[in-house]
């Protein structure tokens, strides 16, 4: 039998596959989003799934390595390295889907002068007679000459829908126009008084988020967050900059599914406020270089291997149809600029987005927390930018119990006379642990003496145990999970804190000894990003991720790189300010610097 039936639980997904492909081959073609932090390579755990009914292939070397003995007993397989050999139902866990996390997408608002590139502009035509027979396009540009404005520039689509709508509303219309030097270009053919919407995305690694905002206003109609499938072809941008040079089929499968998920969205946001594509006639998406990328359609190969150079830095500008994307006919994507290969153009919106920071010449720094950490420092008028490894950990990724933060994800741990009580997202019966948890976890046990400077778990505490040869520290047992299995912080566990936290501590150290400025110096600390919003501050200060200041310098301000997309499609004035911005940062390539390694290693002591 060469077809093979793939039945996915909980989410009742049916798929037919070939022999030879894996579970996480199925899923994906399924269109069920797993978490798989690889890419598939079979070293993370993070697509672990349970065989309910079927005969799959033995479980390889990796998978006793990851799961371990008695998980393959209980029918857990990673599912990157399982291929049905008959017909099968498998049941997908919680912590290895990518639906139903807990989604930051605000950020903290600042003002800004309207000024958006497409305008409405309201006609009453009068209509042609025997003795006018001017064309409609002639009729229009007439009027719009009197109010100081180019003539139309439009396609055969949009001058076709003009024509009938004037008809059909008696010679009124509302036109969505982008100003562009001379002529005007029609973006949308509207009813009278219908608003003008745009659309701003934050597209990051993990998260996606969407906001609809009011162009004559300004105000946010409406705002969501979703995951980014791409999740399903890797975790991180390396794996997916891999998964994408197998080939142009490759690449353009995840350009694909990150416009599909954009155009469902986007489905269900206008349905809710009433809204059609028609109304979206403007776009401005921002992401990190590699996202910027596969979102245009660009080739990533060149960001895969020193020296990281992107394809293009510089703004661009594209028909929305040309990817695909279901919004007004004439709509356009605005990308910002990028800055390097590994620090892009939503760094460059956080950068606009928090600028009332920077007033007065004061000294800042602003941290984007995630997968990939960007940092700058400003000082004097002067822009130093890194770009700092620090991994998956605070997505829960690469952690033994870890998960995103879904609900029955432990976020706050705290410890006291021996005993542990735990908080999880939704108040439910922990599952896992998500990244704030894991960090708010290795600060409780470094308070309790637990943990040592170099990371070692200490015997000395009751809920210490041995396993494999190495110690554990007991979070939940039994008795307190909703799955029946311990939830632990493993050694490996605290080594990924470590890792994290002193790559974003060594940037930091660099861009100030470039600088040449001590810590002390800086006086507005600003923490963006998702897990930024969420992390507990006292925690990474206990851990070392941050200098140690006073908690008054410290801002924690969201999804500013949403926010700063939003600014943008509200003004051309700090579209112009994005590109200076970017031109202006002296940017620090971290693997080149002969003080990083050293520096990166001291940084990963507990103090």
């Amino acid at each position: 039998m060469n077809q093979i039936t793939v039945t996915l639980q909980p989410v009742g997904r049916r798929i037919v596959i070939e022999r030879g492909a894996t579970l996480l081959e199925a899923a994906q073609r399924a269109g069920v989003e797993m978490v798989a932090s690889c890419g598939g390579m079979g070293v993370c755990s993070t697509c672990k799934v349970r065989l309910i009914q079927g005969r799959v292939t033995p479980p390889v070397e990796t998978e006793l390595e990851e799961l371990g003995e008695e998980l393959i007993r209980a029918g857990y397989r990673l599912a990157c390295q399982t291929e049905p050999l008959e017909d099968v139902r498998v049941e997908i866990p919680p912590e290895s889907l990518v639906a139903g996390q807990s989604l930051q997408v605000e950020g903290r608002e600042g003002r800004v002068n309207l000024d958006p590139p497409v305008v409405a502009i309201d006609l009453q035509l009068m209509p042609p007679s025997l003795d006018d027979l001017r064309s409609d396009l002639t009729r229009v540009n007439a009027v719009l000459q009197e109010r100081g404005l180019g003539p139309l520039a439009a396609g055969p689509r949009l001058l076709g829908a003009l024509s009938q709508q004037l008809r059909q509303e008696n010679w009124q219309v509302r036109l969505a126009v982008r100003r562009e030097g001379e002529a005007s270009g029609l973006v949308s053919v509207l009813p009278r008084g219908a608003r003008l919407v745009g659309l701003a995305m934050d597209l990051g690694s993990t998260k996606l988020a969407l906001f609809l905002v009011d162009l004559e206003s300004g105000a946010l109609l409406a705002q969501t967050g979703v995951m980014n499938p791409q999740i399903s072809f890797g975790e991180d941008v390396v794996s997916r900059i891999a998964y994408a040079n197998r080939g142009e089929e490759q690449r353009k499968q995840l350009q694909t599914r990150l416009v599909e998920i954009i155009n469902q969205t986007l489905t269900e946001l206008c349905q809710r406020e009433g809204l059609c594509a028609d109304q979206i006639v403007d776009v401005v998406a921002v992401g990190n270089t590699a996202m910027h990328h596969l979102f245009a359609g660009l080739p990533v190969a060149p960001l895969g291997h020193a020296p990281y150079t992107p394809v293009v830095s510089e703004p661009m500008n594209f028909p929305a149809a040309e990817i695909g994307l279901q919004v007004a006919p004439g709509a356009q994507i605005y990308l910002p600029p990028n800055i390097a290969g590994y620090v892009g153009a939503d760094h460059v919106a956080a950068l606009i987005a928090t600028r009332s920071y920077l007033a007065a010449g004061r000294t800042a720094l602003l941290v984007d927390i995630g997968t990939n950490t960007e940092i700058s420092l400003i000082h004097r008028g002067q822009i130093y930018a890194c770009s700092c490894a620090s991994g998956p950990a605070f997505e829960g990724a690469h952690i033994h119990d870890g998960m995103r933060a879904a609900p029955g994800a432990i976020e706050r741990v705290h410890l006291a006379e021996g005993q542990v009580r735990v908080v999880t997202i939704g108040g439910q019966a922990p599952v896992g642990i998500c990244g704030s948890g894991i960090l708010n976890a290795v600060a409780e046990l470094l308070d309790a003496g637990v943990i040592d400077a170099r990371g070692v778990l200490r015997a000395a505490h009751s809920r210490v145990r041995p396993a494999n040869g190495k110690a554990e520290f007991v979070l939940a047992d039994t008795t307190e999970t909703a799955h029946g299995r311990e939830i632990v912080v493993t050694r490996k566990d605290v080594n990924e804190i470590q890792l994290a936290k002193g790559a974003i501590r060594a940037g930091l150290e660099i861009l100030l000894k470039e600088a040449g400025i001590p810590a002390e110096q800086v006086e507005d600390f600003i923490v963006a990003g998702a897990f930024g919003t969420h992390l507990d501050l006292a925690s990474a200060l206990r851990v070392g991720m941050f200098p140690t200041l006073p908690l008054e310098r410290f801002h924690q301000v969201g999804n500013a790189a949403g926010v700063g997309a939003r600014q943008m499609l509200l003004s051309r004035g700090l579209r112009q300010e994005a590109a200076e911005v970017a031109r202006e940062v002296t940017y620090i390539e971290l693997t080149t610097r002969p003080d990083f390694t050293p520096t990166f290693v001291e940084c990963m002591y507990f103090t």
